[in-house]
């Protein structure tokens, strides 16, 4: 279980569900621009796919842009994520952000804005919530598309396991429980058409890994699969290995540099072995001065109290005030007036 979570979480569905949307809607791209990711605002939010119609007028005819109106946000869910309440509040938060989010006021339209929810299984208690307590009708337009009737925005529910398998191949078969044969089959002589496509590769890919015991299990698919890939896995063949032999070539010059730099060090580190001993006597011999110095320090410390408690005795002797006697202190020894307080106080303690 955990392994296939881990499997799961490796395969990068959007960027994948981002090219199958395209392909879906290749026959009319022409009227559309396709954004991956777009920015809302400065902070961190993002619309997973923001389509936006060139021609406002002009209509969209393949069933899942049917709904479109000028600005087209779309939310993807991966097979194994849900569409949860809270999911379908956060897009229609994105929606009024996006509406704002212009130079010039009311610039975009709340009528020229559509959602469209995307997602491996039927949302039920998302549903449930809009019926029940939204009081909101979903009606079903055809095979895994919903209107989702009653909301600010026009909304469409796209449910991909539930899609046509003629009208949307790609996006039904965006999954990681491919099941039936003959639909994998009709997957495959599609992509023979379109494999020197990028769109199409980045789906085929993402569906070959994320069910590749399916194929392995398959032989027929398994030898379809090689027989589509052969070219390309020749040509990367020999791309590896050019690039091996240049690695190769830049590893053996790099080897030689490092043997240089190694003689360099050893050089250097016996220079250095040098120099550490030289360092070491004469550190003794600071050490040595050292010892000398704090016990001169020591004796220089002590000759100075001894002067400044003569200085207070021999004041309080003449019976000079307390604060006269710490301004002496202060001007004869260079004290601080807290230092010479401590003194002070110190002696007539004693």
């Amino acid at each position: 279980m955990e392994e296939s979570q881990r499997k799961n979480q490796a395969l990068q569905w959007h960027p994948a569900f981002y090219a199958g949307l395209q392909i879906e809607l290749s026959e009319e791209a022409e009227k559309l621009v396709f954004e991956n990711e777009h920015q809302l605002g400065t902070k961190p939010k993002e619309i997973d796919v923001l389509i936006i119609k060139k021609n406002p007028e002009e209509r969209i005819h393949k069933n899942i842009g049917r709904i479109f109106r000028t600005h087209n946000i779309v939310e993807y869910k991966s097979p194994e994520d849900y569409l949860s309440i809270d999911d379908y509040y956060k897009v229609c938060g994105y929606a009024f952000f996006y509406k704002s989010d212009v130079t010039e006021t009311n610039a975009i339209r709340v009528s020229e804005i559509t959602l469209s929810f995307v997602c491996r299984n039927y949302p039920y208690r998302l549903i449930k919530h809009l019926k029940e307590e939204r009081k909101m009708c979903v009606e079903k337009q055809e095979p895994g598309i919903f209107y989702i009737i009653g909301e600010v925005f026009p909304i469409q529910l796209i449910v991909t396991s539930r899609l046509s398998g003629t009208d949307n191949l790609w996006l039904r078969n965006l999954t990681n429980d491919l099941q039936q044969e003959e639909e994998i089959e009709h997957l495959l002589r599609d992509y023979r058409g379109h494999q020197k496509e990028n769109l199409y590769k980045s789906v085929m890919n993402l569906i070959i890994r994320a069910n590749r015991e399916k194929f392995e299990e398959e032989k027929e698919m398994c030898e379809a699969l090689q027989e589509l890939y052969q070219d390309e896995f020749e040509t990367l063949r020999v791309l590896f290995q050019e690039e091996i032999a240049a690695a190769q070539e830049k590893l053996d010059v790099t080897q030689e540099k490092l043997d240089v730099t190694q003689e360099k060090l050893d050089v250097t580190q016996e220079k250095l072995d040098v120099t550490q001993e030289k360092l070491d006597v004469t550190q003794e011999k600071l050490d040595a001065t050292q010892e000398k110095l704090d016990v001169t320090q020591e004796k220089l410390d002590a000759a100075r109290a001894e002067g400044i408690y003569a200085l207070i005795a021999d004041n309080l002797e003449e019976g000079f005030s307390r604060e006269r006697i710490i301004e002496k202190l202060q001007k004869r020894f260079g004290l601080t007036i807290h230092e010479a307080r401590d003194y002070f106080e110190k002696y007539t303690a004693a």
